[in-house]
Protein backbone atom coordinates (compact mmCIF):
# COMPACT_ATOMS: atom_id res chain seq x y z
CA UNK A 1 0.00 0.00 0.00
CA UNK A 2 1.30 3.65 -0.74
CA UNK A 3 1.20 5.39 2.27
CA UNK A 4 -0.70 8.37 0.59
CA UNK A 5 -3.35 5.75 0.44
CA UNK A 6 -2.58 4.46 3.75
CA UNK A 7 -2.87 8.00 5.23
CA UNK A 8 -6.02 8.56 3.16
CA UNK A 9 -7.82 5.05 4.56
CA UNK A 10 -6.66 5.74 8.64
CA UNK A 11 -7.71 9.30 8.52
CA UNK A 12 -10.92 8.43 6.66
CA UNK A 13 -11.62 5.69 9.74
CA UNK A 14 -10.55 8.35 12.60
CA UNK A 15 -12.98 10.59 11.06
CA UNK A 16 -16.19 8.20 11.17
CA UNK A 17 -15.02 6.38 14.53
CA UNK A 18 -13.35 9.14 16.62
CA UNK A 19 -15.30 12.35 14.93
CA UNK A 20 -14.26 14.37 18.80
CA UNK A 21 -11.24 13.14 19.70
CA UNK A 22 -9.52 15.35 22.37
CA UNK A 23 -7.54 15.64 25.35
CA UNK A 24 -8.07 13.28 28.60
CA UNK A 25 -6.18 16.07 30.55
CA UNK A 26 -8.43 18.19 32.56
CA UNK A 27 -8.26 21.54 33.15
CA UNK A 28 -10.71 24.65 32.82
CA UNK A 29 -7.92 27.36 30.80
CA UNK A 30 -4.57 27.37 29.04
CA UNK A 31 -2.87 27.98 32.30
CA UNK A 32 -4.03 24.87 33.99
CA UNK A 33 -3.84 22.62 30.66
CA UNK A 34 0.02 23.65 30.44
CA UNK A 35 0.29 23.09 34.57
CA UNK A 36 -1.21 19.33 33.68
CA UNK A 37 1.06 18.52 30.49
CA UNK A 38 3.98 19.85 32.33
CA UNK A 39 3.24 16.87 35.02
CA UNK A 40 1.97 14.64 32.02
CA UNK A 41 5.78 14.20 31.22
CA UNK A 42 6.33 9.97 31.34
CA UNK A 43 3.30 10.11 33.78
CA UNK A 44 -0.22 9.03 32.77
CA UNK A 45 -3.05 11.44 32.40
CA UNK A 46 -5.12 9.40 35.38
CA UNK A 47 -2.53 10.69 37.50
CA UNK A 48 -2.06 13.99 36.56
CA UNK A 49 -5.98 14.59 37.15
CA UNK A 50 -6.03 12.69 40.30
CA UNK A 51 -3.00 15.74 41.46
CA UNK A 52 -4.13 18.86 39.52
CA UNK A 53 -7.52 20.01 41.56
CA UNK A 54 -5.16 20.55 44.67
CA UNK A 55 -2.32 21.69 42.90
CA UNK A 56 -4.38 24.09 41.12
CA UNK A 57 -6.50 25.23 44.22
CA UNK A 58 -2.96 26.20 46.10
CA UNK A 59 -1.51 27.59 42.98
CA UNK A 60 -4.59 29.28 41.23
CA UNK A 61 -2.82 31.79 39.01
CA UNK A 62 0.43 32.33 37.35
CA UNK A 63 1.31 34.77 39.55
CA UNK A 64 0.49 32.42 42.75
CA UNK A 65 2.89 30.10 41.79
CA UNK A 66 5.60 32.33 40.91
CA UNK A 67 6.49 33.39 44.28
CA UNK A 68 6.06 29.47 45.53
CA UNK A 69 9.16 27.59 45.89
CA UNK A 70 10.00 24.52 44.71
CA UNK A 71 9.47 22.70 47.96
CA UNK A 72 5.96 24.52 48.36
CA UNK A 73 5.12 22.80 45.36
CA UNK A 74 6.41 19.21 45.83
CA UNK A 75 3.65 18.08 48.06
CA UNK A 76 1.09 18.61 45.78
CA UNK A 77 2.84 16.17 42.85
CA UNK A 78 4.84 13.82 44.85
CA UNK A 79 2.97 10.86 43.79
CA UNK A 80 3.75 12.03 40.38
CA UNK A 81 6.59 11.36 38.19
CA UNK A 82 9.95 12.97 38.54
CA UNK A 83 8.35 15.60 41.22
CA UNK A 84 11.54 17.00 42.19
CA UNK A 85 12.42 18.24 38.64
CA UNK A 86 8.73 19.26 37.84
CA UNK A 87 8.43 21.29 41.09
CA UNK A 88 11.21 23.45 39.53
CA UNK A 89 9.81 23.65 35.72
CA UNK A 90 6.30 24.64 37.46
CA UNK A 91 7.69 27.43 39.41
CA UNK A 92 10.11 28.51 36.77
CA UNK A 93 7.81 28.48 33.98
CA UNK A 94 5.17 30.75 36.41
CA UNK A 95 7.75 32.95 36.79
CA UNK A 96 8.16 33.73 32.61
CA UNK A 97 4.91 33.24 32.07
CA UNK A 98 3.77 35.79 35.11
CA UNK A 99 6.82 38.43 33.97
CA UNK A 100 7.18 37.94 30.29
CA UNK A 101 3.66 36.85 29.54
CA UNK A 102 1.48 38.57 31.92
CA UNK A 103 0.19 35.48 32.78
CA UNK A 104 -1.63 35.06 29.07
CA UNK A 105 -0.23 31.23 27.58
CA UNK A 106 1.17 32.31 24.45
CA UNK A 107 0.40 30.81 21.00
CA UNK A 108 3.35 30.76 19.35
CA UNK A 109 5.89 27.78 19.77
CA UNK A 110 9.14 30.13 19.72
CA UNK A 111 7.28 31.77 22.76
CA UNK A 112 6.09 28.70 24.74
CA UNK A 113 9.49 26.99 24.81
CA UNK A 114 10.96 29.84 26.77
CA UNK A 115 9.39 28.73 29.86
CA UNK A 116 11.12 25.97 31.78
CA UNK A 117 9.74 22.63 31.41
CA UNK A 118 8.27 23.66 28.42
CA UNK A 119 10.03 21.09 25.20
CA UNK A 120 8.82 20.87 21.78
CA UNK A 121 6.01 18.57 22.52
CA UNK A 122 4.02 20.45 25.04
CA UNK A 123 4.03 23.95 23.52
CA UNK A 124 2.71 22.07 20.42
CA UNK A 125 -0.35 20.65 22.49
CA UNK A 126 -0.96 23.72 23.51
CA UNK A 127 -0.75 25.46 20.12
CA UNK A 128 -3.06 22.77 19.29
CA UNK A 129 -5.26 22.04 21.91
CA UNK A 130 -5.57 25.89 23.25
CA UNK A 131 -5.14 27.79 20.28
CA UNK A 132 -5.93 25.12 17.42
CA UNK A 133 -3.03 25.38 15.37
CA UNK A 134 -2.13 22.96 13.26
CA UNK A 135 0.64 21.81 15.50
CA UNK A 136 1.51 17.46 15.67
CA UNK A 137 3.05 16.99 19.67
CA UNK A 138 4.87 14.28 19.45
CA UNK A 139 4.72 11.81 22.42
CA UNK A 140 5.85 8.36 23.28
CA UNK A 141 2.14 6.87 21.86
CA UNK A 142 2.49 9.06 18.49
CA UNK A 143 6.44 8.10 17.86
CA UNK A 144 5.12 4.62 18.02
CA UNK A 145 1.93 4.29 16.57
CA UNK A 146 2.61 6.04 13.44
CA UNK A 147 5.77 4.29 12.96
CA UNK A 148 3.91 0.67 13.42
CA UNK A 149 1.06 2.00 11.07
CA UNK A 150 3.25 2.85 8.41
CA UNK A 151 2.12 6.89 8.71
CA UNK A 152 6.10 7.13 9.14
CA UNK A 153 9.28 5.24 7.70
CA UNK A 154 12.65 4.85 9.90
CA UNK A 155 11.99 8.16 11.60
CA UNK A 156 14.80 8.30 14.42
CA UNK A 157 13.27 11.26 16.71
CA UNK A 158 10.10 13.15 17.53
CA UNK A 159 10.94 15.93 15.28
CA UNK A 160 11.32 13.76 12.21
CA UNK A 161 8.05 11.54 13.03
CA UNK A 162 6.30 15.57 13.62
CA UNK A 163 7.53 16.71 10.18
CA UNK A 164 6.44 13.63 8.01
CA UNK A 165 2.84 13.64 9.82
CA UNK A 166 2.33 17.57 9.10
CA UNK A 167 3.34 16.74 5.45
CA UNK A 168 0.68 14.00 4.88
CA UNK A 169 -2.10 14.75 7.19
CA UNK A 170 -4.24 17.15 5.85
CA UNK A 171 -3.72 21.05 7.50
CA UNK A 172 -7.29 21.09 9.14
CA UNK A 173 -7.21 17.81 10.62
CA UNK A 174 -3.38 17.96 12.40
CA UNK A 175 -4.77 19.25 15.63
CA UNK A 176 -7.20 16.15 16.16
CA UNK A 177 -4.94 13.61 14.38
CA UNK A 178 -2.39 13.99 17.58
CA UNK A 179 -5.47 12.65 19.71
CA UNK A 180 -6.32 9.91 17.43
CA UNK A 181 -3.13 8.67 17.37
CA UNK A 182 -2.73 9.37 20.85
CA UNK A 183 -5.48 7.09 22.32
CA UNK A 184 -5.05 4.40 19.70
CA UNK A 185 -1.73 3.55 21.46
CA UNK A 186 -3.24 4.08 24.42
CA UNK A 187 -6.29 1.85 24.80
CA UNK A 188 -5.33 -0.47 21.63
CA UNK A 189 -1.67 -0.32 19.82
CA UNK A 190 0.25 -0.79 23.26
CA UNK A 191 3.91 -0.63 23.33
CA UNK A 192 4.58 -4.33 24.56
CA UNK A 193 1.71 -6.02 22.96
CA UNK A 194 -0.67 -4.51 20.65
CA UNK A 195 -4.24 -5.45 20.67
CA UNK A 196 -4.17 -6.20 17.24
CA UNK A 197 -7.32 -8.37 17.53
CA UNK A 198 -9.72 -5.59 18.64
CA UNK A 199 -7.84 -2.93 16.27
CA UNK A 200 -9.92 -1.36 13.77
CA UNK A 201 -6.85 -0.42 11.66
CA UNK A 202 -5.40 -3.79 10.96
CA UNK A 203 -6.32 -3.71 6.99
CA UNK A 204 -4.05 -0.38 6.45
CA UNK A 205 -1.43 -1.17 8.92
CA UNK A 206 1.96 -1.94 8.07
CA UNK A 207 3.18 -3.94 11.02
CA UNK A 208 -0.26 -6.17 11.17
CA UNK A 209 -0.02 -7.05 7.53
CA UNK A 210 4.24 -8.03 8.19
CA UNK A 211 4.38 -9.31 11.80
CA UNK A 212 0.72 -10.77 12.24
CA UNK A 213 -0.87 -11.22 9.58
CA UNK A 214 0.91 -14.44 8.62
CA UNK A 215 0.93 -15.65 12.47
CA UNK A 216 -2.90 -16.18 12.39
Amino acid sequence: MRKKERYEKVIAWFQEHAPSAETELHYSNPYELLVAVILSAQCTDKRVNMITPALIGAFPTPEVLAEASPDEVFPYIKSCTYPNNKSKHLVGMAKVLHEEFNDIVPSEIKDLIKMPGVGRKTANVIASVVYEKPAMAVDTHVFRVAERIGLTTNSKTPLATEKELVKYIPEELIAKAHHWLILHGRYICLARKPKCEKCRLTDYCRYFQKEIKNLI
